[in-house]
């Protein structure tokens, strides 16, 4: 009796021993077939690409989105606190300054992708680090039944024009696309002048709102006559129906802001080879059409069709800037921005 009760117990270790293992097995495999990425793309867009990757690969994708008041900066901070214990595989961000500072910390994985071949060189290093696509741009919405034709603003200076004072919006510098435009500015004009055109933006009662998405809220109800923002924002005006106009600023001189969102591979990322997938996917010619058509962003490579109210950046006058410089000033300007606002 003994025997067979000691031979019981052993046959039932065996069989738990078992069932642990082929448990842990399917536990590895599950997680070896998703893909963890965190976004600083707004999610309406960003979540159906997503999700048409999951069907087209069969890799499930985890991702974490940012909120729009702390756009770009959330998800950021996350991935540089999360260093030492990588939960991310890949970084989606919005625009191609933040990326740098992933880069400086040296918690990026290089990573060449075969789409980058049509892609141009200046949306992209050349190392690998960070790869530009769909792209947006800083454009000025415009109320048109506040502002008279003959008296539409072409310039970001005319947020500073006495004429509109108190009339004006633009999103918080400290967040989001806009931290990259003032950042551009200080690149471009210098710290002198780019200091002065913001104080007299103060001056002239620009209104600081939450969030580029916000400014077109106050535009779109006439709150204010223009405003600062994104080509995503008014090209949802525009499909809302409301009387606005969008303007592609300073295409007499300084040059419109364009920003391609970017993707990096992070280092030590846990599943590094889906990571790749993702980003392959990402970089592609159909992706790209997928944002021109439900964002407005412009495709960077040639031959991909888009909606009549997506404008090329091959057609408009860029503002020409290092994204490397950019990411600097933008950590030198913190301070004196903080200020700026009141904060």
């Amino acid at each position: 009796m003994p025997f067979h009760v000691r031979r019981h117990k052993s046959t039932r270790w065996i069989g738990l021993l078992l069932v642990f293992l082929l448990a842990s097995l399917a536990s590895c495999t599950k997680r070896k077939n998703e893909v963890v990425v965190y976004t600083s793309v707004d999610q309406v867009f960003s979540e159906p690409v997503f999700q048409a990757f999951e069907r087209e690969t069969g890799i499930k994708v985890r991702a974490v989105y940012d909120t729009e008041e702390t756009k770009s900066t959330g998800v950021l901070n996350r991935l540089i606190a999360e260093a030492q214990n990588q939960q991310a595989d890949v970084f989606w961000s919005g625009d191609p300054v933040r990326p740098f500072q992933l880069v400086k910390r040296g918690l990026v994985e290089p990573y060449v992708s075969p789409q980058t071949s049509g892609l141009p060189a200046s949306a992209r290093a050349a190392d690998g680090t960070w790869t530009g696509f769909a792209a947006r741009a800083r454009i000025l919405l415009v109320n048109k039944s506040r502002v008279p034709p003959g008296e539409m603003p072409r310039s970001i200076r005319d947020l500073a024009n006495p004429r509109w004072r108190g009339q004006t919006a633009m999103a918080n510098p400290l967040f989001g696309t806009t931290t990259m435009h003032v950042g551009a500015l200080f690149s471009v004009w210098g710290e002198a002048r780019t200091r002065a055109f913001l104080g007299e933006l103060m001056t002239n009662g620009v209104r600081i709102a939450s969030s580029n998405g916000e400014v077109k809220r106050l535009v779109v109800s006439g709150e204010v006559a223009f405003g600062l923002t994104d080509t995503d924002d008014g090209n949802e005006a525009l499909r809302e129906g409301a009387n606005v106009e969008v303007v592609y600023p300073d295409q007499d001189e300084l040059g419109t802001l364009v920003m391609p969102t970017s993707v990096v591979l992070l280092r030590r990322a846990p599943h590094a080879d889906a990571g790749r997938r993702l980003i392959d996917y990402l970089l592609s010619a159909e992706v790209e059409r997928r944002m021109a058509e439900s964002a407005a962003h412009m495709p960077l490579r040639e031959g991909v069709a888009t909606p009549a109210n997506v404008r090329s950046a091959a057609g408009m006058r860029v503002m020409q800037v290092d994204y490397n410089r950019v990411s600097e000033q933008i950590d030198a300007q913190q301070g004196w921005l903080r200020q700026w606002v009141g904060l």
